[in-house]
């Protein structure tokens, strides 16, 4: 049975109707610099988000995606959640994905900055916060830096800690980049062709399939919605996790994936066997 955890401590890095999108005109095709991002303080950047209505009484459900991920991973389990909960549930584009603004700046402090900018503008604080992988980690973040807004707190598959001996996102964004597609293709002919380049480098179909949600057309000119400049530059901080002192007591709940390499769990018998996803406490 999955059960909220009691207390969980982060400290030092380790721890219905549908409402209009405010989905911005895509950025994808546009040159974005994957520059230093200095000391200043990050600038929140709008969002592109859906909310699906339902019980204000109650606090939101607030999804996060992964990395090369985008809001509409959730549209399924977001309506599920929605009509089974009877509350407010919101998907949102992080910045550099889906329909979001593009920034130099991927830190996971700007990524919690745009949702502590957000979250209070939609009145969905304190909210039900839960984040897959990347969206995971910015959770975790945002929970440590405004625990205010953060009513209850689910990771999923993953853990306030680094992981870049695990992942081979690197590899991923070398072999997008490196895709040669013809103006004026039709987009059944450009996915097929897209879907083929990968393959030399990313065997895996599934894997590729989830990439090639990120290949769109804008005035017969395909390209990634996801800004590949910026995550090749700063993939060795996607793949980390800030250094804080604070802690976060609020109720948490870990969901692990039975082989998944980025949470190694000594009470995780599934992990050995590879079957259904596990739940802890962390108190």
């Amino acid at each position: 049975m999955l059960r909220w955890a009691s207390v969980c401590k982060a400290s030092r890095g380790a721890l219905s109707p549908c409402r209009p999108s405010t989905s911005r005109i895509p950025e994808a095709l546009r040159r974005s610099s994957g520059g230093d991002r200095g000391h200043a303080e990050p600038r929140p950047l709008p969002l592109s988000y859906k909310l699906l209505d339902g019980e204000a009484a109650s606090p939101a459900l607030v999804l996060l995606h992964g990395l090369f991920g985008s809001k509409t991973n959730f549209n399924f389990i977001a309506k599920s959640l929605a009509q089974q909960t009877g509350r407010r549930v919101l998907t949102v584009d992080a910045r550099n994905h889906g329909d979001s603004p593009h920034s130099p700046d991927v830190s996971y402090e700007a990524m919690s900055q745009d949702l502590q900018d957000l979250l209070p503008q939609l009145g969905l604080a304190p909210c039900v916060l839960i984040g897959h992988s990347m969206g995971g980690k910015t959770a975790m973040l945002l929970a440590l830096q405004r625990p205010e807004l953060v009513e209850r707190l689910i990771p999923v598959d993953i853990s306030p800690v680094a992981h870049t001996s695990l992942s081979h996102f690197s590899t991923y964004v070398a072999a997008m980049k490196a895709i040669d597609i013809p103006d004026e293709l039709p987009r059944s002919s450009a996915r097929k062709l897209a879907d083929e380049q990968l393959s030399q480098v990313v065997q895996n179909s599934a894997v590729r399939q989830f990439l090639l949600t990120n290949l769109v057309e804008i005035n017969g000119r395909f390209g990634w919605r996801v800004n590949l400049d910026a995550l090749a530059q700063h993939m060795d901080d996607i793949l980390t996790f800030p250094q804080r002192q604070e802690s976060y007591s609020g109720p948490t709940l870990f969901l692990i994936g039975g082989d998944s390499a980025f949470v190694q769990c000594r009470l995780c018998p599934t992990q050995a066997t590879g079957s259904m996803p596990t739940a802890h406490r962390t108190s």
